[in-house]
């Protein structure tokens, strides 16, 4: 195969790829929770961080998979996952379930679409509560289902608010 066929190819998986991407309208389902930012993807990326250790929680990674991309030659939207949680919470439940420690910390997504507007992508409390402790043997009431919700949705708020000049 040649290179021009190569790239050919390439730009055709591209594209592809791109068609079955979900728009912020699809992403609401399953458990995802997706809201417009009026920031840019850095500005939410730093205030959602804020806004967490603001709460005495802590940001253990931020992925930005636009620049794993770019060094491997490939260009992608801003996509920025950061990894987020509170350590006075989750280190008992890990500490009695090992296996946790694979679905934990919590992650949100801060994203670009092709028209560079920015999103910030959640799991829903009651999809935390079911796809991740569930599965490790621990039941979550709705209640705490609930306010883990708004707790998270509270630091979506803070990262997507209009910035103050």
């Amino acid at each position: 195969m040649g290179r021009g066929m190569i790239r050919r190819f390439i730009l055709v998986v591209l594209a592809i790829g791109a068609l079955c991407l979900p728009t912020p309208s699809e992403a609401a389902q399953d458990g995802l929770v997706t809201r417009t930012s009026n920031n840019s993807v850095p500005v939410t990326v730093s205030r959602f961080g804020d806004a967490v250790r603001a709460a005495g929680w802590v940001v253990f990674a931020q992925i930005d998979h636009a620049a794993a991309a770019q060094a491997a030659g490939l260009s992608l939207p801003p996509r920025t996952v950061l990894l987020f949680g509170n350590p006075v919470a989750g280190t008992p439940a890990m500490a009695a379930h090992p296996t946790l420690a694979i679905d934990l910390p919590m992650r949100v997504l801060v994203w670009a679409d092709e028209r560079g507007r920015t999103f910030v992508t959640r799991s829903t409390g009651e999809d935390i509560g079911i796809r991740v402790f569930a599965r490790h043997g621990i039941a979550i009431p709705p209640d705490a289902d609930r306010r883990t919700d708004s707790i998270i949705e509270g630091f979506v708020r803070s990262a997507v608010e209009k910035s103050l000049p």
